[in-house]
């Protein structure tokens, strides 16, 4: 493939992602190629390449006569998302503290989790410090996913990354507006620090049930936020949410919380 056409999918991709994860195209809807190689001012093969990839990574749905539909997402398939990047990231932990020759390696990741620290402990609902945790967190993943040494790992973690919610950062931007948010930024604060304590002293089996533990944080949040209206609509990808999947009920979302806040991740 050329380097034109090389740019014009990419174009073709980071449109159309944008397009559907804003809610242009409802769940169900079918996507009009004519009209969206225009509007997105690409031709019709780069487009093409472009539904693939979204149908690849689980957002489109194609039709046995050709053509694709938006996916709908229920909540039980944003938890298994979630639950599949608990698994991959835990995995990537336990390699890392089996696989670490020296604490030296771990600075990047101390760093990360040392300025998450101060971004946690002085957070509000200012919009540029949710976004600097961000930033944050997605480098203190990365770290992590790297300390395994696994390509064919990093690549699995990335597949996953792809699906809608899934990502470590998914949520957060809602964060701004949820009353728990400082909580669970908290819990989360706690399991950085508890992976590169477990790392550091090659406790394997430790640091991947952290890892896991820390992916299902993200379960609780999700059920805070689809009983917030405003919360919700900060997601990314929000409109692909099936209505059903706004329902959780507060008692669901108390006994994760609570399991979840309860589970010792870190020796005092």
């Amino acid at each position: 493939m050329s380097r034109g056409n090389t740019s014009q999918t990419t174009k073709a991709t980071l449109g159309l992602r944008e397009l559907v994860f804003g809610g242009e195209f409802g769940p169900g809807e079918r996507l009009p190629e004519v009209d969206l190689a225009e509007r997105l001012g690409v031709s019709r093969t780069p487009l093409r390449m472009a539904l693939a990839t979204l149908a690849h990574e689980g957002v489109l749905e194609p039709l046995r006569g050709g053509g694709f539909v938006v996916r709908a997402f229920s909540r039980g398939d944003v938890a298994d998302a979630i639950e599949l990047r608990g698994v991959l990231e835990g995995t990537a932990a336990r390699f890392a503290a089996e696989r670490l020759e020296s604490p030296d390696e771990l600075v990047p990741l101390e760093t990360t989790a040392a300025q998450l620290d101060e971004v946690v402990h002085s957070i509000g609902g200012d919009e540029s410090e949710i976004e600097r945790y961000v930033e944050l967190n997605e480098a203190y993943h990365r770290g992590l996913a790297a300390l395994a040494r696994s390509p064919h790992l990093e690549r699995a973690i990335a597949n996953v990354l792809a699906l809608p919610f899934a990502t470590p950062s998914a949520i957060l931007a809602s964060h701004a507006v949820l009353p728990r948010s400082r909580e669970i930024l908290l819990v989360a604060q706690y399991h950085h620090w508890g992976l590169v304590d477990a790392i550091r002293e090659r406790q394997g089996t430790r640091a991947e049930e952290i890892a896991r533990e820390h992916a299902r944080l993200s379960r609780v949040n999700l059920d805070f936020v689809l009983e917030d209206r405003e919360a919700l609509g900060r997601i990314p990808g929000a409109p692909l949410l099936a209505e059903a999947a706004r329902t959780s009920t507060s008692q669901r979302k108390e006994e994760l919380w609570v399991a979840t806040a309860a589970r010792e991740t870190r020796p005092a």
